[in-house]
């Protein structure tokens, strides 16, 4: 099948390598003349597992990206992939994919046959019933589901895991506008996994509650963690217990430093916003967010009772990204680590195997980059660590000034000859 991606950022990426793999012949779409090259040279500008090899595997044969819109005209399918950033208060801006959905609408006007136009950005629940469909029909003169299909199929993809999640889903959602739609859906994803099928605005739903609950079994964790840490009691105990009972999954219930990225704060912000312009105030969502932020404002008070002061005192902070086996320091919990410590008047240095280049565009040169962890360590009076990378495991203090390490993702192994302290543990 010809099947086109407008967006070839982190999603949009994904998508247009995981049809490739499929077999369907990709064109993907972005604005970004550089990102466009590197993909055409089979090379991502992103890191995510197994992301790079599929695109040198499939590039100049079945996957082409471009800067022209107009390209979508030799292809039956889009997917729309654009970014839908939202503010501090929730608000979600939607100029981005009203402008792709518009463009495209007017490209639209010159094609006779059915296109399925296939929303995979994150949209408030009745975005593409109100605003997308709508703007289509405009731009296009054509009529949904006659002479254009609308589905919205949220996406689950975990950073870190990505192509895998996109390879082997675990459920696709189906919020069809048509019938037509959903057998040329499933063609395209070739998923041998459970479809649910309903409206495109109960799959945005669908998505939202997928990411607020995530972010509020991880929320429930670390506030029992921090209960425990006051009982002498192992939260990571309590966890293996409850995840015993069949009704309870294990998944998410690692106490810790919190949640961060491009789409739990993001949607979790966004759907409390939405609630408060229906009049109703989401009262655990919002102390899911609540909790969340204490966590860091926990971490580095474990560290100023350590040293009685953070002032002048020298603190490494490993791993900088939201999480491990990313590049994304969107929204990590690192960061307000980082800044809480500045704010005490400590010196920062931070280490992250993957994530640098990202948080320097952050944090500019108010803290110092070590090009390893031992080099970040070295003559430090505390470490932090932030992020769940493999190989902070097993790693060395032997050059700190003061074995002093707080550990925010309970991964330390060896924790003999260190002042060791966990967040909630």
């Amino acid at each position: 099948m010809n099947i086109s991606v407008i967006g070839a950022g982190y999603v949009g990426l994904i998508i247009t390598a995981g049809l490739s793999e499929k077999g369907h012949n990709v064109t993907c779409v972005d604005i970004q003349k550089e990102r466009v090259e590197l993909i055409n040279l089979g090379k991502t500008p992103l890191f995510e597992e197994g992301l790079e090899e599929i695109l040198k595997k499939n590039a100049g044969k079945n996957l082409r990206a471009t800067t022209d819109l107009e390209d979508i005209l030799n292809t039956d399918v889009t997917f729309i992939c654009v970014q839908t950033p939202a503010d501090f208060d929730g608000t979600v801006d939607l100029r981005y994919i009203k402008k792709a959905v518009s463009d495209m609408g007017k490209i639209l006007r010159k094609k006779d046959s059915y296109q399925l136009v296939i929303v995979k950005s994150t949209v408030p629940p009745g975005t593409t019933e109100e605003i997308l469909i709508p703007l289509l029909e405009k731009n296009s003169g054509k009529i949904a589901g006659r002479d254009f299909g609308v589905v919205m199929s949220p996406e689950f993809l975990r950073e870190g895991m990505a192509m895998r999640d996109f390879l082997n889903p675990d459920r696709i959602i189906i919020g069809a506008y048509d019938k037509r739609a959903v057998k040329i859906v499933k063609e395209v994803y070739k998923a041998n996994c459970p479809v649910f099928e309903t409206t495109p605005r109960t799959a945005e739903m669908i998505k939202y509650a997928s990411n607020i609950f995530l972010a509020t079994k991880i929320s429930f964790i670390n506030d029992i963690g921090n209960i425990c840490k006051k009982l002498d009691i192992d939260v990571y105990e309590v966890a293996e217990g409850l995840s015993l009972d069949h009704r309870i999954s294990p998944h998410f219930l690692r106490a810790g430093l919190g949640w961060g990225g491009s789409c739990f704060p993001k949607d979790i912000r966004g759907l409390v916003h939405k609630s408060r312009e229906l009049g109703y105030e989401p009262k655990l969502v919002g102390g899911v967010i609540q909790i969340n932020e204490e966590q860091p404002k926990i971490m580095v008070r474990l560290g100023k009772n350590k040293l009685g002061s953070l002032e002048n005192k020298k603190a490494a902070v490993l791993g900088l990204a939201f999480k491990g086996n990313t590049d994304d320091v969107r929204d990590s919990q690192a960061l307000p680590v980082i800044e809480l410590l500045l704010r005490e008047g400590a010196e920062v240095t931070a280490y992250d195997p993957k994530a640098m280049e990202n948080a320097k565009k952050v944090l500019d040169n108010r803290v110092r980059f070590a090009d390893s962890a031992e080099k970040a360590l070295k003559d430090a009076d505390i470490a932090f660590i932030a992020t769940d990378w493999d190989e902070f495991k097993n790693i060395s203090f032997d050059g700190m000034k003061r074995k002093i390490v707080i550990d925010g993702r309970n991964i330390l192994r060896g924790r003999r000859d260190i002042d060791y302290e966990g967040l909630c543990w």
